[in-house]
């Protein structure tokens, strides 16, 4: 998977945040709960967290 480094908007680095934010996700834990406790507080920060996908696995099914 491709993670982001840093946010568009502001430039802050969130690419390890991002990582820990999907594995927790995975075990079950709420999304606003994880990023609060990671501290990403920053509506455009979290906004690129959220949204953050897997494109190859999505596009690979095309080829």
């Amino acid at each position: 998977m491709i993670l982001l480094i840093r946010c568009y908007s502001c430039g802050k680095v969130i690419g390890s945040a991002a990582e820990q934010f999907q594995e927790r996700v995975k075990k079950g834990e709420k999304p606003k709960e994880v990023l609060d406790s990671l501290g990403v507080s920053r509506y455009c920060c979290r906004r690129m967290i959220l949204a953050q996908f897997d494109i190859a696995e999505e596009s690979g099914r095309y080829f």
